[in-house]
């Protein structure tokens, strides 16, 4: 029975309400007249809402509470669902329908009855196309690919092979895959698939979010998960440089009052926006921007920005600020712009509509191509950020906890993140009600605490290792006991994985992880054994190397893979084990100088998810679902 129609509102407009009726029969595709319970973030998402997963839990939880039983909501629902939303201070963002396409979705959820919207005008695939075409035009193995034509589906055919997403990844974060690794050659739809497996690996690895997508779907060039993926992969390239080890400059930035700390603490997005200010303000414009969307609408910033930053002699001026049309003015900023070669990512359409993705996109390169700060004279001291602590941030972010972390005990220290983890580590351990979600002014540093002590609570129910650690330490960034917990948190997480395959239902733990790898071993034919994680003989890798072939016999390339004691020998054989564990499927976020020095706790988790890989494949195996090419 169909849902009654859009009713009355008192809250949203007609148009408004119509929209939001399209918006749910866009997740509504089989005409039910209802969705259910466990689509409504993805309906409130493709209705403009932007939620917490635990606002949305909230949220199912009221419905509950109202007598609401079968798990289904009809339109009328829905929609008092949203007037609550306003009521509680949401802006209204019901999203418009125009220039959009839907393309029905090739995840397990889609096949059920949710679908995805990309726009008509293919934006994102325009300037992801110049982008990559900018990026890969110098390198031999991408020269087949290019030039790719930005109008047409053709990123999307020259994507399906893995090739060129590997390629991206490594150019935003270098070396994260091993070259070797790639197959380049003899490109059948199984060996597509095994780049592709690599590089959604990868992705993760690096932090980028990739919920519900496989190489099949890749392969399958459905745009909006190419564009999304793209786009995490290409955020992260550029971002990643706006620090003060690459640019001390950045000191410039400070305000009155402020420290190093307060600048480290800033994520990369508040750096540019502090970056055009401080050139703004050089340049006497009388112009201060506070977001790069509607303040950035009308190019009058860029046009100051690109001529305070321009390098002498490169005949950027500012004459377009007289051109009285918006549009035509920001065309003539971006002529400006490519008097420098910081033509990228955005039209003058998206300037004039405040494109927040790709105007983030074109600030971020202008800013790395010419920050035109000046080098301190004395270069203040600041701990770097550790291996260590890059993988856990990077796992944090995989996840797609909000708001992403840029800064971890910074981040983590009003508790929130930490109960989104705990929420995957354990689903439904967190009681929401007692997490405070928004503070007030007066109370805010109590309320974080108290955040912190539940935060602490939670870990000891979950017999964590917690010894001495309480709210108070997580809530300063107290740097040896927050690191404490969140490798409890991670180890909890990748453990609860392998114990959801382990058919014994017995709790995994480190024995039998070390167990099951040498047995893997010695059922393959291999002579190497690991007595602990600490075990000194996984320094050069090999053991890695030959676990992940006696889990996937053949895989391995022996002929690169170096027997020498050195050092060099050693981080080579490393970076090729993690790149071929990824290739086979397994979701290592440790990098090789882990294994290199024999860190523990990542070479733990290393030997825990290429066990899971092993788990996964019999499952298949036993209930005859693996395809005939990845047998």
């Amino acid at each position: 029975m169909a849902s009654p129609a859009s009713r009355t509102s008192m809250v949203l407009s007609r148009e408004e309400c119509d929209e939001l009726r399209a918006n749910f029969d866009e997740i509504d595709v089989n005409g039910s007249g209802f969705i259910e319970l466990g689509e409504l973030h993805e309906a409130l998402e493709c209705a403009g809402f932007k939620l917490y997963k635990y606002e949305v839990l909230d949220l199912i939880k009221e419905v509950e509470r109202g007598g609401k039983a079968d798990g289904r909501l009809e339109f009328h629902e829905f929609q008092s669902l949203v007037e609550k939303l306003f009521g509680r201070g949401f802006k209204k963002l019901i999203s418009k329908r125009e220039n959009i396409e839907t393309h029905g979705g090739m995840t397990e959820a889609s096949v059920e009855g949710t679908t995805h919207s990309v726009k008509k005008e293919k934006e994102e695939q325009v300037a992801f196309t110049d982008w990559i075409t900018r990026n890969l035009q110098d390198d031999p193995d991408c020269q087949k690919y290019l030039p790719m034509n930005p109008d047409t589906g053709d990123l999307y055919k020259k994507a399906k092979d893995g090739i060129m997403l590997c390629k991206m990844i490594n150019k935003s974060v270098p070396d994260t895959i091993d070259e070797r690794t790639i197959n380049k050659n003899n490109l059948s739809i199984y060996r597509m698939h095994e780049n592709l497996m690599l590089a959604i690996n990868s992705a993760q690895a690096i932090g980028c979010n990739i919920v519900n997508i496989g190489a099949d779907d890749l392969h399958q060039g459905k745009p909006h998960l190419v564009l999304g993926i793209l786009w995490q992969v290409i955020r992260i390239g550029l971002l990643n440089a706006i620090n003060l080890k690459d640019h001390p400059g950045l000191v410039a930035l400070l305000e009155e009052g402020e420290t190093i700390e307060d600048l480290l603490k800033m994520s990369p997005e508040a750096m540019l926006i502090r970056w055009v200010n401080y050139h703004l303000r050089r340049s006497g414009c009388g112009r201060q921007i506070k977001n790069l969307t509607g303040d950035i609408s009308d190019s009058v910033a860029y046009i100051h920005l690109l001529h305070q930053i321009a390098p002498a002699g490169s005949g950027v001026h500012t004459g377009a600020q007289n051109e009285g049309d918006v549009l035509q003015r920001a065309e003539l900023m971006l002529q400006e712009a490519d008097k420098i070669g910081c033509r990228s990512f955005v039209t003058p359409q998206n300037v004039v509509d405040g494109n927040d993705k790709l105007n983030l996109a074109f600030v971020a390169n202008l800013f790395n191509m010419y920050p035109a700060l000046d080098k301190p004279a004395t270069e203040e001291e600041y701990i770097e950020e550790t291996a260590e602590e890059r993988t856990y941030r990077n796992w944090m972010n995989s996840l797609g906890v909000l708001p992403f972390v840029c800064h971890m005990y910074n981040d983590l220290c009003d508790g929130r993140i930490l109960f989104q983890l705990y929420d995957y580590v354990q689903p439904g351990c967190v009681d929401w009600s007692k997490v405070v979600k928004t503070f007030s002014k007066m109370k805010a540093n109590f309320q974080k605490i108290e955040n912190c002590n539940y935060a602490v609570e939670l870990g000891l129910k979950l017999k964590f290792s917690l010894v001495g650690i309480g709210g108070k330490d997580i809530n300063e960034g107290n740097q040896v006991l927050t690191l404490a917990l969140v490798w409890q948190l991670m180890r909890a997480y990748t453990l609860s994985i392998l114990s959801s395959l382990d058919k014994s239902g017995k709790p995994a733990g480190d024995q039998a992880i070390i167990q099951w790898v040498n047995k893997t071993l010695k059922d393959a034919g291999k002579s190497r054994e690991i007595k602990n994680f600490q075990d000194s003989s996984i320094s050069d890798g090999q053991v890695v190397i030959d676990l992940i072939d006696a889990i996937k016999p053949g895989s391995i390339r022996y002929d690169v893979v170096r027997d020498g004691g050195s050092d060099e020998d050693k981080l080579a054989n490393a970076k090729y084990a993690i790149s071929m564990a990824r290739k086979i499927g397994a979701r290592v976020y440790a990098l090789p100088e882990h294994i290199v020095s024999v860190n523990s706790k990542m070479v733990m988790t290393v030997f825990c998810c290429l066990m899971v890989v092993s788990l996964r494949r019999q499952t298949l195996d036993d209930e005859g679902d693996v395809p005939e090419f990845a047998k």
